[in-house]
């Protein structure tokens, strides 16, 4: 392992073996933990490959299970660094504590956004209330004045709503 050489970046330089192609792919746990945070930050398949240097249906092949739970990788990173966080400050790192008030407070936002959203959405659904029908009739009259096509000046205040003879 000594003798192999390395690029810019830390990845294996593959040489050569003499056969036609690329050689075989190997996944390493390296490699592994690469594609969870890069699902984790929201990269589609094809950046990962293209960070990778394989092609999608390699990705696809070797990293199957990662890209299967791409859904909740965001969320285990999040959990990952609050526990980071609370182990600094349980340690009386100043600093953990403050990030880990930060990490609280944008979680608390998010949960409380997620929320409101729901509650819009389920309002939204809701059927619009509908009047009764003494309302809709009282409703119909006042449009009827209201409309341009309708010439109030000759009927004066015969159909106004609430102005009729008692």
């Amino acid at each position: 392992m000594d003798d192999q050489e390395f690029d810019l970046f830390g990845d294996p330089v593959r040489l050569p073996n003499g056969r036609r192609g690329r050689p075989a792919h190997v996944a390493t746990q390296e490699n592994r933990n690469k594609v969870i945070v890069l699902l984790s930050l929201g990269w589609s398949n094809e950046r990962i490959a293209a960070a990778l240097h394989i092609s999608q249906p390699t990705l696809r092949t070797y990293y199957f299970s990662e890209l299967k739970a791409r859904a909740i990788q965001r969320d285990r990173l999040d959990a990952h660094r609050f526990m980071i966080a609370m182990e600094q400050a349980n340690k009386g790192n100043v600093g953990a504590m403050r990030l880990l008030d930060q990490l609280i407070a944008k979680s608390d936002l998010a949960l409380t956004t997620g929320r409101l959203g729901e509650a819009q959405r389920k309002s939204a659904a809701k059927k619009p209330d509908t009047p009764g029908k003494k309302a809709q009739e009282k409703l119909d009259a006042h449009n009827a004045v209201a409309d341009q096509g309708v010439s109030s000046d000759l009927w004066g205040d015969d159909i106004k709503p609430g102005s009729g003879m008692h």
